[in-house]
C-alpha cells in the first residue's frame, strides 16, 4: 500500500490533526532514521501531509474586560469549601494556587503550568523590582531557556510577596518533594484550575479557561502601544524572525512595559 492510500485509509476514521501529527509523523521519523543508517534509499513520505482544516472562533480567544475581572474577583475572594463536619478538605497548594495564580498570569500573560510549578525561590527582588524566574528547573518551559518576569504593582500590593516569603522552601503551588516529578505535579494543578473555573462558570464557552489569559495580555499590550517583541519575551513566545533573536530584552524593559499596564480595580 503506498502512502497517500494509506493516508486516506486513515482520514475515513481519524482526525486530520490526528492523522498528521502522531501517524504520518511517526512513519516520517521511522523512514528519516532508515535512510540516515543507509536501510532505504529515501524518504518516500518525507512530502506526504495531511492538511488541519483551519479553526473557525466564535470569539475573541482571550478574555474580555468583564470576564477578567470576575475571574479575579473570584480568585481574590475565593475560600475553601467545608464538609459537613467543618472540615477543609482542599490541599492548601490548590487554594493558593486559586488565590494567586490568575492574577499572575493575567499580568505576566505566563502559561499556567510554568506559575504553578513556581517554587519559593523562583520569586525574588531585583533593584526595584519583584520578579519571578521562570525555569525549566522547576518544571517544564516550553520555549526550552529561563526567563525572568517583573511583577505586576497590584500583584504585589494584593500581598504576593508577603505570601511567598513565608512560605514553605520548594514549590508553592503544588505539594511535590521529588523535582523529577514537579512537572507532572504542576501541569496536575493547572487542570484542577480549570476545572474549578469551568464548573464555577467563570469561564464562557468556548473559552480555554487557562490559555485565555496569554492572548488577553497580548491584545491588551497592543493597546498600550507595546512592542510585540517586548511581550513575546516577557510571555515565551519565539521570535518570529531572525532579527528577533538579535539584541536582548532587558529586565528594565519588561519591567516599564508591565507597569503601563493598569490595575484590575473593580476585582479587589
Amino acid at each position: 500500500m503506498d502512502m497517500l492510500t494509506w493516508r486516506g485509509d486513515l482520514m475515513k476514521m481519524l482526525s486530520a490533526k490526528t492523522v498528521n501529527d502522531i501517524y504520518l509523523s511517526a512513519v516520517k521519523s521511522v523512514l528519516v532514521w532508515a535512510v540516515e543508517n543507509d536501510r532505504l534509499i529515501e524518504n518516500v513520505a518525507a512530502s506526504v501531509k495531511q492538511p488541519k482544516p483551519r479553526k473557525v472562533y466564535g470569539r475573541e480567544r482571550g478574555y474580555t474586560d468583564p470576564e477578567a475581572v470576575t475571574v479575579l474577583k473570584a480568585s481574590r475572594i475565593y475560600e475553601p469549601h467545608k464538609d459537613e463536619f467543618g472540615r477543609v478538605r482542599e490541599m492548601p497548594h490548590l487554594v493558593a494556587a486559586k488565590r494567586w495564580v490568575p492574577i499572575i498570569c493575567a499580568f505576566t500573560g505566563a502559561r499556567v503550568s510554568e506559575i504553578t510549578q513556581l517554587r519559593k525561590e523562583d520569586v525574588t527582588k531585583i533593584g526595584d523590582y519583584w520578579v519571578v524566574w521562570i525555569t525549566p528547573d522547576a518544571g517544564t518551559v516550553k520555549a526550552g531557556g529561563y526567563r525572568d518576569v517583573p511583577l505586576h504593582r497590584q500583584i504585589i500590593d494584593q500581598g504576593f510577596a508577603d505570601f511567598v516569603q513565608v512560605a514553605d522552601h520548594g514549590p508553592i503551588f503544588h505539594g511535590g518533594t521529588d523535582p523529577a516529578r514537579y512537572a507532572k505535579k504542576a501541569v496536575r494543578i493547572s487542570n484542577q484550575l480549570s476545572e474549578w473555573l469551568r464548573k464555577s462558570e467563570l469561564t464562557p464557552e468556548g473559552l480555554q479557561p487557562n490559555h485565555a489569559w496569554r492572548h488577553r495580555l497580548k491584545t491588551t499590550c497592543r493597546e498600550f502601544e507595546i512592542s510585540d517583541r517586548v511581550v513575546d519575551a516577557i510571555q515565551g513566545h519565539a521570535g518570529k524572525t531572525a532579527a528577533d533573536h538579535y539584541g536582548d530584552v532587558t529586565l528594565k524593559t519588561k519591567a516599564v512595559a508591565i507597569a503601563k499596564l493598569p490595575n484590575y480595580h473593580n476585582a479587589e
